[in-house]
């Protein structure tokens, strides 16, 4: 790159580097690897800002951003189907932490239980519930009608509840914290954890 673009203003500037964790967010909840998920997000980075002349500001620069990393990620996806991936969470299980710290083994059991999810569906959730954008604008994101999106959201939810109601309640030990986590995500709401182990 060979510097700013004369039309960078400091607040898009500043709303490109706010839009960070929300962009590695969905990029864990597209690849299940947060590795790759940095990866994803600082490629999306520089093209973003390679590209910000076809930006307008004023627009929505989220869902601008989730575009071209989704973009990304699906390109990628395409070369790598042959890599060897832990989809059922087998080698990720065997890094687990000591059982004392339930909260956070719990909320393991959640993320694999989204990683369970289709891809069409996982990310549909993750860009509803998690990022905030609206139906209208996260089906712009993936290049789908509105209501496929709210049909993909719903059945993405359903899946969930169903996932995560298979265990049982002595599994998750006495703190549910973060239960109201997850059922805020579930039901479409920005999720934050407020119980870590």
């Amino acid at each position: 790159m060979t510097g700013p673009p004369p039309q960078a203003s400091p607040q898009l500037k500043a709303a490109l580097i706010s839009a960070i964790p929300n962009l590695r967010a969905f990029a864990v909840s597209l690849c299940g690897n947060p590795d790759r998920a940095d990866d994803l997000v600082q490629e999306t980075l520089v093209k973003a800002w390679s590209h910000l002349t076809s930006f307008a500001e004023g627009t929505n620069l989220a869902a601008w951003l989730f575009t071209i990393l989704r973009n990304i990620y699906y390109s990628e996806y395409r070369k790598r189907r042959r890599e060897v991936a832990d989809s059922d969470g087998a080698i990720a299980a065997r890094l687990a932490t000591a059982p004392s710290q339930n909260g956070h083994m719990d909320f393991m059991d959640f993320l694999a239980a989204l990683q369970k999810l289709p891809l069409d569906q996982r990310e549909a959730l993750i860009l509803i519930g998690a990022s905030g954008l609206s139906y209208e604008e996260a089906a712009g994101v993936c290049g789908c009608a509105v209501g496929t999106m709210k049909s993909r959201v719903n059945r993405a939810r359903n899946r969930l509840i169903e996932l995560l109601s298979l265990a049982s309640s002595s599994d998750y030990g006495a703190d549910l914290d973060w239960q109201s986590g997850i059922d805020s995500l579930i039901m479409g709401q920005t999720f934050s954890r407020t119980g870590s182990g």
